[in-house]
Order: C-alpha cells, then structure tokens, then sequence
C-alpha cells in the first residue's frame, strides 16, 4: 500500500521539486556587461574601444553578470586589477605604462561567464613620440561659454565672414603679403566694413617651430597668435583660427602608415595652441585642419582619428576649452565628398559644439589662374554674361545650377543642427599684372566675376551656411587700410541682402 501510494502521489511530487528548484537558475536570463566612462563604440560598429594615453594610465571597466567570469588577456603591456570574479558587479582597473615602442599596441580582451555570454573589447595606446604639452589643465569653466554650435552660428552670420589670407600661413608673416603683417588697425577697419567673423589661416610646423624634434611651437609666435586672435576678440569679431596646409603634415599624409605620428604632433601642436589661447571667451573658434585629403571612407575613418585627437587635446586643456566651439573640416574640402563620407561626426564628450567645414572654388576653370595643357581658364561665367567676343573662354559648366547644387549638399547638416562654415570661396579679376590672362571683353569678365561672388555668397546663405570669403590683398590694401576695388566688395555685399 505504501509502496503504491509512494509511486502513485509522492514520487511524482518529489521529481517536480527537484525540477524546479533546478530550473530555477537555468531560466535567468543570462546577463552580462562590460561599461566604463572610457569605452566608445565605434559609429561604424564592431567591438567597444578604450583609448589609453601614450603617456600611460588608468581605465575603470564595470563588469556586470549573474555568473562567474574571467578575462583572457594575452597582452603583456596591459594590466588588470582583477581577472576573473564572481556574480555580481565588479571594477576591474585597466592600466598601462607609457608607450615607447614607436607604435600603436592593441589588446583584444574577451570577457567569458558561466551563463554562456561572452564580450570582446579592445584596448589601443598610441606611441609617445613627443612630450606631453598640456602641463597646466584647469577645471571646466563655462563663462562665456554658454552657446550651442547653432547659437553661435546665428550669431557670427549677423555680419560678414572674411579670411585674413596668406599671412599667418607662412614661415615669416607678411612675406606674401609685402611685408604687411595683421594690425589692429587693419582689424578695426574690417570690422568698420561690414565684417563680423574672421577667419585666420595659421603655419606651425612650417618656420615656427623652436624644438622639431619635440614638435615645439615657438613662443614667441604662440604670442604673436594670441596678439592677433586678442585684436579681433577686444573688437567683438569671432575669429576661427585654424592649423592651416603648414607644409601638408597632416593634410597630405592621412595614412595608416602615418596615422600615428600625424596623431602625436596634432596632440601636441593643439595643447599648445590651446592652452595659450584657453582664457579667451566664446568669440574664438578652434578647427581642426584646412583641406584634408580624403577621397574614400577607409581615409574618411583616419582623418576622423586626427578631428578626435584634435578634439581631446583641446578639451583636455580644460578652462573654457572645455566647452568652446570646435570646427572640424570635411574631406578634401569638398561639400560632395563631405555630404557623401561624413556619415559620422567625430566624437566629442561636449554635445552641442561641433561645426563642419568645406570650402567651395567651383568651377575650377573660372576661378584657377592660368590655363593648363588640358585645360582652359574661363574669363565668363552666368547667365547673361557670356562672351561674344572671346567664347572659347565662356564657362562650359558649373554656372548657376551646379551652384545651387553643390551648395545645397551641405543643408542636410544644416537640418540637423550642426553648422557650417564655408570656410574659403572666391574669384579674382584676370589682369596682365597677375599673370592670369587679359580677357578680350572686359566688361563682360567684370560682371561674370560679380556675379559669381554675389551668387555664390546668396545661395551659400540660403542654406544657412557661413561664408569667408578669401581675400589676400586684391580688394583691400592693408598697409593703408582701404578698399582699392569697391565693386568687389559692393558683389560681396549684394550677396548678404
């Protein structure tokens, strides 16, 4: 009786318990994280990244799971707090020495559990190729500081962009210019013309450097920047100074081969140019490069890694860097290639302050200044303003709706709240003087040159992009501080109305 009893009522009860007290862990899910305040996740996907400083450091990672873990980790650069660990929420400190090697190292790190989960994240550290420059880094200061990248876009478009063009940029100030270095008076009398943003193209590498080997800038110009960016500053223009071509170290090397190096000298180079310039408010605007070679989304992702560089030096400075308006430049200056390879925009830890740059010299046979073997120099261009007298040299394409559409390229980032600034655009008067050609039918090129300033400027503003027009001396004489061709400046004019 009991035997049947046993088999018919408490056998049955039994093997239930044990079922579900056996089931019970087995249908938890299984849970397992990794988190920590270094780790980026690439735009593209992939794995998680921690960037660690070449200078050596410390990055907390939180691991999180309702199961034993460990980690595999075959690097032996890199070390680890904790290896393995129980359930439940642990930090686990990664650190590493200084890297002198030469080269970028990477650990892949797989973090395993018991519940079957397992997660990869990978550890990069460039190579220390120059000291570190940022020796005085102050805490976030917002003074001054309290626009978005759009407030401050609205701000700087409620008068005129200009570029003081071919001074900064070279080894001596003022060699291609006469001898005329930037003044105030020539600030002053810029700001008197209607202009409210200037741009300042500026060489470092190139003729200013005390110590090469240690990618020193030299103080005394460091200074002589900050005296300049200080005129325009003391005047209330908005002033972008910029790491111009400077003898194309980045511009002409976005390279794996040498994706390091460039990384470490623009490391370097913006620490310094940061911290000297950190006390000024919201008036200045740091970008990145000038025209980045770039053509293909494999360079795309290496010109990205210099903006990044080149935002973390700047930031890292603290003050009121922590919070300033960075300018990053889109490939090849190009609003088609920018439109088609910026998907992403380089990560900054700040939102909200970020431009793009792209400059527009189109079409290029209308505004280069001699003829080539395959190509020859337009004198003409727009409606109504071809020649009868000279066709060879009327504009075959880009006239006006290849303007509108170039131009209009770039309003997507617009529409998403990031400005742009149109950092360079222009045509020039062809004269025997010049050596750019002497145009048969002189009034027509006179119109065509207008008109193409007036049109470019009204279509590149109605998009909401931020023109600076390049001027290197062929409109104003900056020794004396006067407009030498009104017309020019009168089609600028036109084209903000």
């Amino acid at each position: 009786m009991m035997n049947g009893l046993y088999k018919k009522f408490l056998l049955p009860m039994l093997l239930a318990v044990v079922f579900i007290s056996g089931c019970k862990e087995d249908d938890e899910a299984p849970v397992l994280s990794v988190s920590g305040p270094d780790i980026e996740i690439p735009a593209g996907g992939g794995a998680p990244r921690i960037s660690i400083s070449e200078l050596g450091g410390i990055s907390e990672v939180t691991i999180s799971c309702n199961a034993k873990w460990r980690i595999s980790n075959s690097a032996a650069w890199l070390g680890m707090s904790q290896a393995s660990g129980e359930s439940g929420t642990h930090t686990v400190e990664l650190n590493a020495e200084s890297n002198t090697t030469g080269t970028t190292r990477t650990a892949t790190l797989t973090v395993s559990s018991d519940n079957g989960q397992s997660r990869r994240l990978i550890v990069s550290q460039i190579s220390q190729l120059y000291p570190s420059y940022n020796l005085s880094p102050q805490p976030p200061d917002a003074t001054g500081m309290s626009s978005t990248a759009v407030e401050l876009a609205a701000k700087m478009s409620m008068g005129m962009g200009i570029n003081i063009g071919n001074t900064m940029e070279t080894p001596n100030e003022g060699d291609w210019q006469n001898g005329n270095k930037v003044t105030e008076s020539y600030i002053k009398f810029l700001k008197a013309t209607g202009f409210k943003a200037i741009r300042i193209p500026c060489a470092y590498n190139w003729g200013h450097l005390s110590d090469p080997a240690k990618a020193k800038i030299d103080p005394a110009w460091l200074n002589r920047v900050k005296e300049v960016v200080g005129w325009c500053v003391d005047n209330d223009m908005y002033v972008m100074l910029n790491i111009h071509w400077d003898k194309g170290w980045l511009e002409n090397n976005i390279t794996l081969e040498k994706k390091d190096s460039v990384n470490a000298k623009q490391k370097a180079f913006w620490e310094q140019i940061a911290t000297t310039l950190r006390d000024f408010d919201e008036h200045v605007l740091f970008a990145s490069a000038n025209e980045p070679w770039c053509w293909d989304a494999e360079i795309m992702a290496i010109l990205n890694s210099y903006h990044e560089t080149f935002i973390k030096a700047v930031r890292a400075t603290g003050g009121r860097n922590s919070n300033r308006v960075l300018v990053v430049q889109g490939p090849s200056g190009s609003s088609e290639y920018t439109s088609k390879l910026m998907t992403t925009l380089p990560h900054d830890p700040v939102p909200n302050k970020l431009m793009v740059e792209v400059h527009f010299y189109s079409p290029y046979p209308f505004i280069m200044g001699q003829d080539l073997p395959d190509v020859l120099a337009a004198y003409y261009w727009g409606a109504g303003n071809h020649s009868t007298i000279e066709p060879e040299r009327n504009a075959t394409f880009g006239e006006e709706d290849a303007v509108i559409a170039e131009l209009g390229m770039m309003k997507k980032f617009v529409d998403r709240g990031i400005p742009v600034i149109l950092g360079e655009y222009g045509d020039y008067r062809r004269t025997a003087e010049t050596n750019t050609g002497t145009p048969k039918d002189p009034e027509m090129h006179k119109k065509s040159v207008e008109y193409w300033l007036t049109f470019s400027t009204k279509t590149m503003r109605a998009n909401g992009l931020l023109p600076f027009w390049w001027e290197v001396g062929q409109v104003f004489d900056r020794k004396n501080n006067v407009v030498k061709d009104q017309d020019m400046l009168d089609a600028i004019i036109a084209g903000y109305k």
